[in-house]
């Protein structure tokens, strides 16, 4: 029989398709790897250095010292988005060498900005043509366990925090909700984290050694300079460097994750009449709907009862996974739509399953108990599904906090507001505060907050359309009688500022008081300070 040939134009066309085909598999694969793998480096955004010429010996350029870790450059925040230019970077690893920080600071005429790990993200951490103090080597912790306390560097993490103390068969009273965060940072900011009971770090803090602008180190507390202490917790760095901080710690314990999901509008009622009043409920905090069908309208509610008759040791603290999937799945979020609803059906009905849970020995509570988690594990969160290698987008908070009976309110206006924006909202969860005796205080009585996680291109349209966002947010807070959080991106004009924290004019006169050369400067000060120089939202983009 005689064989066909094929054609030319027919195997052109076989190679053309096969062609194609391995070009949409390597595309596909690429785009899967830049989803779901974690950087293989931090992000480039916290240090940016300008190296001193090749003639000078490191260390010597312009008198600089030799624990100048950074001449000249520029530093940045998590966000990636206020990238500053600085006299240098000084990285002090004694009280002695803070000292000489500042003394070489005031010699030169220089600003000083005080920083932990740099996640606060509207400039409170730095200011032009300053002196930053990277305070991370100064993270000594020191537990006392007959006196319930740890003594805290202010450098130091939470993370390190926790596992001194869970080491000791203790825990921290409160704390944020990520344990990469400084301790001094996170005072600075008065954080709070999932202890509904505690509220925010103020009510735990026993003492602070702080060293004010002339070197002085002085330990105050709510006995021994009261106003001190309370302008330096929530002071973002304005009124001197937090050294040390002596803060609270409680039992460890073996909780039970509970989760439920909820139509939102039965969130407060379920707060107040059935986990506010069960006094074995010691965390909670909820996670509300991003899917477009049931947008802010939903909530899983997650709650840490204590259990009783639980004698066996604490497990030990254990990394989170990193997980491609779910790193996948958040990323994939960032494009709305079907990537949103993904996101929200797998933390409905995935999660609970693939979750870590402790399982005892006990055969009696092996079968009473489906999730058994300690206090210290619940918190021992970092940001390892965050970090992402799309360059494109970068992550941004924002925080509000209201009355239990305007938060429905205010979320059915939040909703069509989010949903006009470009910006994707990655999470939103709500925990709960009340006030503390601080000057710049952002609860004025028991308040729920509301925490935006929000994904932005990184583009001037991208800020534009983040800051009308955010103006329009805080807009509508205020007129439900909320506040706003202050660590976060300044879109806000002088006049919400002053309407949310009428305190504000007193906090920046007793900052002239104590401070009275402004050696430590911030963006939050020059950009309000000066009643008159309130700032709109457009041009605080524009920045």
């Amino acid at each position: 029989m005689k064989q066909r040939r094929r054609s030319p134009r027919r195997r052109w066309l076989r190679l053309l398709l096969a062609g194609l085909l391995l070009v949409v598999l390597l595309q596909t694969g690429a785009l899967l790897e830049r989803y779901s793998a974690a950087p293989a480096a931090a992000d480039d955004c916290t240090v940016q250095v300008s190296p001193a010429p090749a003639s000078l010996a490191p260390g010597v350029l312009d008198g600089y010292p030799r624990w100048l870790t950074q001449e000249r450059g520029t530093v940045s925040d998590a966000s990636c988005l206020t990238r500053t230019p600085v006299y240098g970077v000084a990285r002090p690893r004694s009280t002695d060498e803070l000292r000489r920080a500042l003394s070489f600071a005031r010699s030169h005429g220089l600003s000083v900005s005080v920083s932990g790990t740099r996640h606060s993200m509207g400039g409170q951490a730095s200011y032009p043509q300053a002196l930053v103090l990277d305070m991370r080597d100064l993270d000594r912790v020191v537990v006392d366990e007959a006196a319930g306390t740890v003594r805290v560097g202010g450098g130091a993490t939470w993370r390190k925090v926790l596992e001194a103390s869970h080491a000791r068969g203790l825990s921290v009273a409160a704390m944020p909700s990520i344990d990469v965060l400084s301790v001094g940072g996170t005072l600075s900011a008065n954080a709070h984290g999932a202890d509904f009971r505690v509220g925010s770090l103020a009510s735990t803090v026993r003492s602070l050694r702080v060293m004010t602008a002339d070197g002085t180190v002085r330990t105050v507390d709510r006995a021994t300079d009261p106003e001190l202490f309370g302008a330096v917790i929530g002071g973002y760095g304005l009124f001197g460097v937090i050294v040390e901080a002596e803060l609270d710690l409680v039992p460890a314990e073996m909780y039970r994750l509970r989760q439920r999901t909820v139509p939102t509008a039965d969130f407060p009622a379920l707060f107040q009449d059935s986990i506010a009043a069960d006094e074995n409920t010691r965390l909670m905090y909820a996670h509300l709907s991003t899917s477009p069908s049931s947008f802010l309208q939903e909530a899983i509610v997650y709650t840490y009862e204590r259990i009783e008759g639980y004698d066996e040791p604490m497990p030990p603290l254990r990394e989170e996974q990193d997980s491609r999937v779910a790193r996948l799945v958040l990323n994939v979020a960032r494009h709305g739509g079907v990537g949103q609803r993904l996101k929200w059906s797998a933390q409905r009905h995935v999660l609970p399953r693939v979750r870590a849970c402790h399982q005892p020995r006990s055969e009696a509570l092996r079968a009473a108990e489906a999730c058994l988690v300690s206090r210290n594990q619940a918190m021992y969160n970092g940001l390892g599904l965050l970090r992402n290698r799309l360059t494109r987008y970068t992550d941004v908070l924002q925080e509000y906090f209201l009355a239990p009976e305007q938060l429905v309110p205010f979320l059915r206006e939040a909703r069509g507001v989010l949903n006009a924006h470009d910006a994707q909202l990655l999470s939103a969860s709500v925990r709960a505060v009340h006030d503390e005796e601080v000057l710049l205080d952002y609860a004025r009585g028991d308040r729920l907050s509301v925490v935006l996680y929000l994904s932005q291109e990184v583009s001037v349209a991208g800020n534009r359309d983040m800051a009308r966002l955010n103006q329009e947010l805080i807009a509508i807070a205020l007129r439900h009688g909320g506040t706003f959080y202050l660590p976060y991106q300044q879109h806000y004009t002088g006049a919400q500022l002053r309407q949310a924290y009428p305190m504000v004019d007193d906090f920046f006169a007793l900052k002239r008081q104590v401070d009275p050369e402004l050696l430590f400067m911030n963006g939050f000060y020059s950009r309000y300070a000066d009643a008159g120089s309130a700032v709109t939202a457009s041009g605080s983009a524009a920045g």
